[in-house]
């Protein structure tokens, strides 16, 4: 019988690795066509991949937790009676003495069902049980449903074994992860209370470390569970790593100022019934958007990129928006693709649209990449001012800061103003001082004579 060594595809721009997030196979287990068998997370989003013929998994080369290179073997399959691999793997024959040779080695640049996620979004989030599982799971569980259980090959197994299903038990291990101990619990009638009875509680403080023994005399007890730790992976490896990144590369500077948004104020609360009859809550973040892209092409050295590997200096002629969103699996950054040829009303429905796929975990690989400049935000938050890091490889990232009534001085008189804090971070390397600073008043202008910017509407 055939083997083929199944390797990890290419699957996304510039990705040269990814972390093992969940194995949905395991040695031994027949597997069909097109069903999902492994989750990867890279840099830029999770996928599944989905094994690309029907066989017997023989191998599984990696822990979940585990990082493992673009086009390094990840499953070796034997393959069904008949059945023809192909795709992204090295096929394996055997002579009659055992010997098994290479026979041929392809790479795909994808292979089977990649189901595109935000990074991180499916670890531990439930979905309802259908009717019929909530019906007749019978372990005190039955309200909770995830259809996509994080838990390692040994947990699996004793779930089998003692004929549980997976998917309705409630995880209490790191990262939403199901373990052997959630599966013995079901099965001896310990149901969801139980299992949040039993999380851990890692800051305990021990009011006192002394206890009195026989004889009266005192002892210092055992110091409890004062520290945690945690491996870093996922999502927040991502972010550790980019950040690093960031502040190593770029020569970071930062320009703060205030800009008097009334005059933006009234004219969104005059537009604001128009795009609520066109089905759209128009925010303040379109009008930001539109300033951006109209300063940039005032200002293009804010719009490039340098390519480290070619050692030159990229300018864009295109204008892509990311927007910096924090979720529950942490920051990401969707893109409004071709800002600078969309209305406000296109580009807050794009907004709208970026933010409901973020919340219900369907973003697409697409949807986070290509940002040539970024916008950021604490929204409510407020604070007085910050110091945003540049998302690189771009060379500037504007940070947006909460709306508060402060005196501004107009026409000599001093009044109440509807003050908003920018602040604007710029890699020193390409980006001089006064270009940065040129830049932040032509924003600032727009911002607060907010009729101009449709004059540089295209």
């Amino acid at each position: 019988m055939a083997r083929f060594e199944f390797k990890l595809p290419d699957i996304g721009e510039g990705v040269t690795e990814g972390e093992i997030v969940a194995w949905h196979a395991q040695v031994g287990q027949a597997i069909k066509e097109d069903e999902p068998m492994v989750e990867v997370m890279t840099d830029k989003a999770t996928v599944t991949i989905a094994a690309p013929r029907s066989g017997r998994i023989v191998e599984l080369r990696g822990a979940v937790g585990e990082v493992v290179q673009v086009h390094s073997v990840l499953v070796v399959f034997e393959l069904d009676d008949g059945a023809r691999a192909n795709g992204a793997h090295t096929e394996v024959s055997s002579d009659n003495n055992g010997a098994a040779k290479a026979t041929r080695e392809n790479v795909a640049s994808a292979v089977g069902d990649i189901r595109e996620d935000l990074p991180g979004m499916s670890l531990g989030h439930a979905k309802p049980a259908p009717a019929a599982v909530q019906a007749s799971a019978g372990t005190g569980t039955s309200a909770y449903f995830n259809e996509r259980p994080l838990a390692t090959p040994a947990t699996r197994k004793l779930a089998r074994d003692l004929g549980l299903d997976l998917r309705t038990l409630r995880p209490t291990g790191q990262f939403g992860r199901v373990t052997s101990d959630d599966v013995k619990r079901a099965s001896s009638g310990g149901g969801a209370a139980a299992a949040e009875a039993s999380e851990r509680q890692p800051l305990r403080a021990v009011p006192d470390l002394r206890a009195p023994v026989a004889g009266g005399t005192v002892v210092p007890l055992a110091r409890g569970a004062l520290e945690e730790r945690t491996p870093l992976k996922g999502i927040r490896k991502r972010i550790f790593e980019n950040m690093a990144r960031s502040k190593q590369k770029a020569a970071h500077f930062t320009f703060v100022e205030e800009c008097d948004v009334g005059a933006l104020k009234e004219l969104r609360k005059r537009l604001k019934p128009a795009a609520e009859k066109a089905g759209v809550n128009l925010t303040f973040l379109p009008f930001i958007v539109k300033a951006v892209v109209a300063a940039l092409r005032r200002h293009p050295i804010l719009n490039q990129t340098f390519d480290e590997a070619t050692q030159e200096i990229v300018t864009r002629r295109y204008y892509n928006i990311g927007i910096a969103a924090a979720t529950e699996a942490g920051l990401v950054v969707p893109v409004v693709k071709n800002a600078a040829e969309r209305s406000l009303i296109d580009i807050a429905r794009e907004i709208e649209r970026l933010a409901e796929d973020a919340r219900k975990n369907r973003l697409k690989l697409d949807d986070v990449q290509g940002s040539t400049f970024t916008i950021t935000s604490l929204g409510q938050q407020g604070g007085l001012f910050a110091t945003p890091v540049i998302n690189f490889p771009e060379v500037a990232i504007l940070g947006v800061h909460q709306i508060k009534k402060k005196p501004v001085v107009r026409n000599d008189q001093i009044v109440i103003g509807e003050v908003m804090l920018l602040s604007l971070s710029f890699d020193h390397r390409l980006v001089d001082g006064h270009i940065g600073a040129a830049f932040a008043y032509e924003l600032i202008g727009m911002l607060e004579n907010p009729e101009s910017m449709f004059l540089e509407m295209t």
